[in-house]
């Protein structure tokens, strides 16, 4: 598993053949997950449960990839992207090829949910880690790209379960499809690493000291025994002329004796055994190895305290955590309002869904690349994405045509494409070296929104028989994270610290500041 480590791989050459291969990776991924909503009004008929307890389905499976992002960024930072690719198609074959012979909701939860919920997880980091690696300037463009396969696979995965459906029914429906998630393995193939993931460097350091240290104890071909207490004068004998020579001899005769001695005691002791076992299971031995074993664990909580440290990092976590909790129900519950409304009888040719994946495409991959230009602020154009997101769900339910639901669709997924946005800003607050982890605690943020989402709303209709609370609570949240996010990213919050940090520093040290810092507030502003 050769890794490629020249610079001229950066945006361009082999670069563009991780992000094709990340792009279908996605697809065939997510498809199924992100059209849902095709599903969930065939799971409540078949069931028979409630709006609430179903929709945890439709929750658990976008929200369990998202809340084991730190687990599935440490797998691809310890295995590299090719190797847990692969094993995700696995997961996501065996999970909806599982979730046809579910015979209850709860059985559907596991498999729909946890299962095909970790293997999209496992894909997500892998694709967005990879492509971080090999773009810079042009990484906005790449992550959006990349990500729209999410979108594509909704648009067109909507379209066509509705046609298994019809044709094969609901089990036939999901049998299919996962035999085609099966090519996720073959999308791995091209994920060539830029650097060598942990494993491998671990193991190769391995064999190359293995291979450069000699033996600690070779047996002497001659035994050579020692007296027990041996003295000056049968160590060193001279003679005039040769002191030096029989005194290394003597010292050489010395060493060799005492080795062997050591040996002989080594296996005296090999034989009792009773006392090198007490000595492996002694208490402080334990303790050693453990906490060697758990330093590790440690050393990563500490990062992660300090990545919550940083204001703006924490900020966008509580952000994001709104906009999962708010913005992902209509993917699940938007055929359902329609038709709850009366507005529609059947599923349309091109559901809301597939409105709401298309124009997410679009979103991700305009945003992207509005995101590599020089003067737009990566983190203020996400709090625009995510109030104008919020607008559009307060919206919904003061709308009752179907052409109207269909703009406003299209508005919640153009505005929803800034998960493209995710990985560009994280990159550009914690740098490239920290991303996988970052991003893995910025995705657990969104995991709980999206796991929580769905039943609230749910459980809100089964209260109230109507979205319309469901939805201006949505909408809510939303906006609530783009103003929250909005106003602690704000320049001023940074004068006001380095004000303060001026206020703070020795007077021998104060004299030159005020010329310095009054430029750098001027600059600023």
């Amino acid at each position: 598993m050769g890794g490629v480590t020249a610079e001229k791989a950066l945006d361009g050459g082999w670069g563009w053949v991780i992000v094709i291969s990340a792009f279908m990776a996605q697809f065939l991924a997510f498809g199924s997950p992100q059209s849902v909503g095709v599903l969930y009004p065939e799971w409540l008929s078949t069931f028979q449960e409630g709006k609430g307890m179903t929709a945890w389905v439709g929750s658990m499976v976008s929200g369990i990839a998202l809340l084991t992002s730190p687990i599935c960024s440490a797998c691809v930072e310890n295995f590299g992207a090719r190797p847990v690719t692969i094993f995700s198609g696995v997961m996501v074959a065996g999970g909806l090829m599982l979730s046809a012979f579910a015979p209850n909701v709860s059985f559907l939860i596991f498999s729909y949910g946890v299962v095909v919920g970790l293997g999209c997880g496992l894909v997500y980091a892998a694709t967005l880690t990879i492509t971080c690696q090999y773009f810079d300037k042009r990484r906005g463009l790449a992550l959006g790209i990349v990500t729209t396969g999410t979108s594509m696979g909704g648009f067109l995965y909507a379209t066509l379960q509705n046609e298994l459906i019809a044709l094969y029914g609901l089990d036939g429906c999901l049998l299919i499809i996962g035999a085609l998630s099966l090519n996720l393995m073959v999308s791995a193939g091209p994920m060539r690493p830029l650097y060598l993931p942990g494993y491998y460097l671990k193991q190769r350091a391995a064999l190359k000291q293995q291979d450069e240290e000699p033996p600690l104890y070779e047996k002497p071909t001659t035994l050579i025994v020692a007296p027990e207490k041996p003295t000056a004068s049968d160590i060193i004998k001279t003679t005039p002329g040769s002191a030096e020579k029989d005194a290394a001899a003597a010292v050489k005769e010395l060493l060799i004796a005492m080795d062997t001695k050591v040996v002989l005691d080594y296996e005296a002791e090999a034989k009792g055994g009773r006392r090198l076992w007490c000595g492996f299971l002694s208490c402080s031995s334990v303790v050693r190895v453990i906490k060697r074993k758990m330093r590790p664990y440690g050393r990563y909580l500490h990062e992660t305290g300090e990545f919550l440290h940083d204001r703006v990092f924490t900020t966008l976590c509580v952000a994001m955590f709104l906009f999962a909790l708010g913005a992902f129900p209509p993917v699940l519950f938007m055929e359902d309002v329609a038709l709850s409304e009366g507005l529609i009888d059947g599923v349309s040719d091109i559901p809301l869904v597939s409105i709401v994946a298309i124009t997410g495409g679009a979103g991700k991959l305009l945003l992207g690349v509005m995101a590599d230009m020089p003067w737009v602020n990566s983190v203020f154009l996400y709090a625009a994405t995510l109030l104008g997101a919020g607008t559009a769900l307060l919206l919904i339910p003061v709308c009752k045509s179907y052409v109207g639901l269909q703009v406003l669709s299209a508005a919640v997924g153009f505005f929803s494409g800034n998960w493209s946005l995710s990985s560009y800003i994280t990159t550009e607050i914690v740098g490239l070296d920290k991303l996988s982890q970052a991003h893995g605690i910025l995705m657990c943020f969104g995991g709980f929104g999206i796991v929580l989402g769905p039943p609230v709303v749910g459980w809100f209709f089964d209260w109230t028989q109507s979205y319309d609370l469901a939805f201006y609570f949505s909408g809510g949240c939303v906006v609530l994270g783009g103003l929250f996010l909005f106003l602690a990213t704000l320049p001023c919050w940074d004068r006001k610290q380095r004000a303060k940090r001026a206020a703070n520093q020795p007077a021998s040290q104060s004299e030159e500041g005020p010329a310095a810092e009054e430029h750098t507030d001027a600059s600023v502003v």
